[in-house]
């Protein structure tokens, strides 16, 4: 069985900082969510609310429909799971797993059992009787991961538990989460600063800052469709102009910047004669004959690019100004351009998004 938790306008202060300001939203039962944010920004205090280690100055959390205040962490339907998974070295896996239910006073032979069939679930069926010692990162998250569902939690709760491995174990246990629980069918809440684990593992994402929820959206309406400047500009790379929108037209909006006159889609909040922000992916910001057929188009003289195998980050631009950035196939005429050579860069209306000026991303 899995739960649904809603936050109810949810504060909460740590003297005169207010670490999470009124966050209200409701995360589906069987749902995979993820919080995704700077250090810094509220997202592991969130957790630590749901998870009942710590209360909220405000607002009320509930599990199921039922409110969580003066509920203890033991007592509520959630299992945390942190970047140190805090397994016990010196017994078996099987042991590992069967922990809490020998808390719960549950015989040995019915633990094991279970503990074996949580195992088939991580596929580790065979590693029940090894050490923790003898596994590797990826299978002691696994273990984890059955330790926690071993209780049976209605929601799963983890801390950036994939942080400390390496990239193509990290992009490996993606995989392995999101089948987990889809198997299980348990409410994941997920703590992450890496956008590319919440945008590849959610169902849900809901986007923080100093501890204010920016937007909550599927992942393609967050990279897509940002809400805020901040979401824009923390969520993937994009070339950003600044000036005042003079025209409205529809769903459209022209504004004015120190690069040239751009049309481009209107975000919510935008209004003619405001200071805005205009943001264009790089994957978006064409080169050649496709920049030269564009509506928008700008004149920049090359500077670098950079080989990312399949593809390459083609550089404009001086000016002591941050460089404009197109993304395109790997292609070796780009990587023989001389510093300084011109170029046209070009997009269509519908590849920017104006938003109203606001706070940026530094990470």
């Amino acid at each position: 069985m899995s739960q649904d938790i809603a936050l109810e306008t949810v504060t909460k202060k740590f003297g005169d900082f207010t670490a999470v300001r009124e966050v209200a939203l409701n995360i589906r039962a069987g749902e995979f969510f993820s919080f995704l944010g700077p250090s810094g920004c509220g997202k592991t205090t969130i957790l630590r609310m749901i998870s009942g280690f710590i209360e909220p100055t405000q607002g009320v959390i509930r599990i199921g429909g039922q409110d969580m205040r003066g509920i203890g962490p033991n007592k509520r339907p959630t299992a945390l799971i942190f970047q140190n998974l805090a397994l016990f070295p010196l017994m078996p896996v099987w042991q590992n797993v069967a922990f809490g239910l020998e808390v719960r006073g549950v015989a040995k032979a019915v633990r094991r059992k279970k503990a074996e069939e949580l195992l088939a679930t991580v596929e580790l069926a065979d590693s029940a009787g090894k050490m923790v010692s003898d596994l590797s990162g990826g299978q002691r998250q696994r273990v984890a991961i059955a330790r926690a569902l071993a209780v049976e939690p209605q929601v799963m709760l983890l801390d950036e538990p994939l942080s400390a491995l390496d990239l193509k174990l990290r992009q490996h246990m993606r995989a392995e989460l999101r089948r987990i629980q889809k198997r299980t069918g348990v409410t994941f809440v997920y703590i992450t600063h890496d956008q590319g684990e919440a945008l590849t593992m959610s169902d849900r994402v809901a986007v923080m800052s100093q501890g204010v929820l920016q937007q909550v959206a599927v992942p393609m309406d967050i990279y897509n469709d940002p809400a805020t400047a901040f979401v824009a500009s923390f969520v993937g790379e994009s070339n950003v102009f600044a000036g005042r929108v003079t025209e409205t037209e529809g769903g459209t909006g022209r504004i004015e910047t120190e690069a040239g006159s751009f049309v481009a889609r209107l975000g919510a909040g935008v209004s003619r004669g405001d200071q805005a922000l205009l943001f264009v992916r790089p994957e978006q910001m064409h080169l050649g004959a496709a920049a030269e057929a564009a509506l928008n188009r700008i004149h920049a003289p090359f500077s670098h690019a950079e080989f990312e195998g399949n593809f390459v980050n083609v550089f404009c631009g001086t000016d002591g100004h941050k460089p404009l950035m197109s993304q395109t196939r790997s292609d070796p005429g780009v990587l023989a351009l001389t510093p300084g050579a011109p170029m046209t860069l070009g997009f269509e209306s519908a590849d920017g998004v104006i938003l109203p000026a606001g706070e940026l991303a530094r990470e």
